[in-house]
């Protein structure tokens, strides 16, 4: 049990990454529900982007700085309120690089070896950078130094919250109580959005919707999604069809049950349904879409909202570190 005082409200904490722009499947699995989650007056919520995460990947300044700035619209469009929640740049406090480095010296080298992150990567060294290798530890350092209650993760990322614990915990029963130990909350429910394609909806595989695009690659893209060849008159099953999955995450029971008759009653061919789906997905986010272009015309204020954050961001970590520091013996 942590001793120093605590906030009264549960301190909830997502890592967004900065790696794309943000997809339908991003917003339907991660985005909505967090905003959502954000609303409960007994949490205080913060997001942050993981910007120093994508360097891993992303070299290219300019496209981070776009992704960044998506990413930022994205949330906001979507529905949260900068003013009571707390969004902000990971790279923005530095704070987090001095912690994850004290982290690295007390993190074993094969519980590092053993993450999933470094293990999918691990059969090509060449590969492999050390900012991949000491993810779960920056990982860790951008979860305890906000003294965070929960931490809503995904099933593929259970490991490395597992881990965040493991080292926190180690440091706390070395030194004394200091860090918070962050609880997982899964969603088993979680929705697995398909992709274009079918398969879960991923940038690695390339078969992403773009809520946010023009019109015109939106409809090419929606357009694209992949189904069988049964002529327009012939019935077909919407259960194995990628448009209607797709389309039903999005649509009202009633929308559902009339685009299931359209499948079974034949004489409804796959470009209706993409259609129907594209003017669906243009009516739902036409207030996100409207709300995520101005926002990309104007990043000055997408700037000055994460700063907002940022500011409040900086003064928990900094309390936080200066109590690692005096437990180090730095202060």
């Amino acid at each position: 049990m942590v001793h120093f005082e605590k906030q009264s409200m549960a301190r909830i904490l997502t890592g967004i990454q900065s790696t794309g722009r943000p997809h339908l499947g991003n917003l339907l699995g991660a985005i909505i529900p967090a905003i959502k989650l954000s609303k409960d007056k007994a949490n205080q919520s913060l997001f942050f982007i993981a910007d120093l995460h994508s360097l891993t990947q992303i070299k290219d300044s300019k496209l981070r700085i776009e992704n960044t700035n998506a990413t930022a619209a994205a949330w906001i469009a979507c529905g949260m309120d900068t003013t009571q929640q707390i969004l902000y740049r990971q790279s923005r406090i530095p704070q987090v690089c001095e912690l994850t480095w004290y982290l690295n010296c007390f993190t074993p080298y094969p519980m590092l070896a053993n993450a999933h992150s470094f293990k999918e990567k691990s059969h090509k060294l060449s590969d492999v950078n050390a900012g991949l290798f000491i993810y779960p530890v920056l990982m860790t350092a951008d979860i305890i130094l906000y003294d965070a209650d929960i931490v809503p993760v995904g099933k593929d990322q259970k490991q490395h919250l597992e881990m965040a614990r493991d080292i926190a915990s180690s440091f706390n029963n070395q030194f004394g109580d200091t860090f918070v130990l962050p609880e997982a909350r899964i969603d088993q429910n979680v929705m697995t959005i398909p992709g274009t394609d079918g398969q879960k909806m991923s940038k690695s595989y390339g078969n992403t919707l773009d809520i946010f695009m023009d019109e015109k690659p939106l409809r090419k893209t929606v357009m694209s999604i992949v189904t069988d060849s049964k002529p327009m008159e012939a019935p077909k099953d919407p259960d194995s069809c990628n448009v209607f999955a797709i389309y039903r995450l999005l649509a009202s029971e009633d929308g559902i049950v009339d685009m299931r008759n359209n499948y079974l009653d034949g004489n409804y061919g796959y470009g209706h349904a993409k259609q129907a789906l594209f003017e669906l997905i243009l009516s739902k986010f036409e207030k996100e879409r409207v709300l995520f272009q101005d926002l990309m015309l104007n990043p000055k204020e997408i700037n000055r909202q994460l700063e907002q954050g940022e500011q409040r961001a900086t003064e928990i970590a900094q309390t936080v570190l200066d109590r690692v520091r005096i437990k180090l013996g730095f202060i």
